[in-house]
């Protein structure tokens, strides 16, 4: 932690929380085993997040594609998912961070809605840091919801067509009030980004763990961190353009 330089941390740090089934199955254990073991794994890096001085911390913690999942595994999930949430809000007031949720909402539980939407309104003053839960969320979904919507605001005048650019469609997106993540991590020796984010990872730095989620721990962030920092963002530059 020591090491890192507090003036070019990432503002937003995106993370892909994946290999909790293979952790559990490696201990011979069910998969719901390691998605409640991998609750450790994110009150660290949370509290990691915010020691340091993060400023957004999103959570790749369901995906549509995770609803084909076997139903044992997936009803599981949801009660998770619904404890959790109601258990941390005292816990995120307390350090004083934000909870904000992307995805397709409808599709979830309406219990899990609404202690969702009880704890963003709950967490909605607090200024420290900004968690983002990505729920029943993806990219492709949220790219094709933003295009519906500009459609729309064409078809009744509220938008020039000529007036379209990489901005109007940022401010269609699910995370218009959210910069870029300037950092992707994922674990599990999976080298893939799973439809998390495509149009904001377009510049992010990707780094990719031999690691299940439920072993990663806020050391593990920093590490990450550090890689963040020796890498050169070009932008399509040249080094020297970067440099000078």
């Amino acid at each position: 932690m020591h090491t890192i330089d507090k003036e070019s941390l990432p503002r937003h740090v995106a993370i892909i929380m994946d290999g909790n089934g293979r952790w559990a199955q490696s201990r011979g254990r069910a998969r719901l085993f390691g998605h409640r073991s991998a609750l450790e794994a994110v009150r660290d890096t949370i509290e990691g997040g915010a020691e340091i001085g993060l400023e957004y911390i999103t959570l790749y913690a369901f995906s549509r594609e995770n609803w084909n999942r076997p139903r044992f595994e997936v009803n599981g999930l949801m009660e998770l998912l619904i404890s959790s949430i109601h258990k941390e809000v005292k816990t995120l007031n307390e350090n004083n961070i934000r909870l904000l949720a992307i995805g397709d909402f409808d599709d979830l539980p309406r219990k899990g809605q609404r202690e969702l939407k009880a704890a963003i309104e709950s967490t909605s003053g607090n200024t420290h840091m900004t968690l983002v839960l990505a729920l029943s969320y993806s990219a492709r979904w949220e790219i094709i919801q933003a295009t519906k919507r500009i459609a729309k605001s064409v078809k009744t005048g509220e938008l020039e067509l000529d007036n379209i650019d990489e901005n109007t469609f940022g401010e269609y997106l699910a995370t218009n009030s959210i910069p870029d993540p300037e950092l992707m991590i994922r674990t599990s020796g999976e080298y893939r980004i799973s439809n998390f984010l495509l149009w904001q990872m377009a510049y992010s730095e990707l780094v990719f763990l031999d690691k299940f989620w439920p072993d990663f721990r806020r050391e593990d962030l920093y590490r990450c961190i550090l890689e963040y920092q020796k890498r050169e963002r070009r932008f399509g530059k040249t080094s020297e353009q970067v440099r000078s």
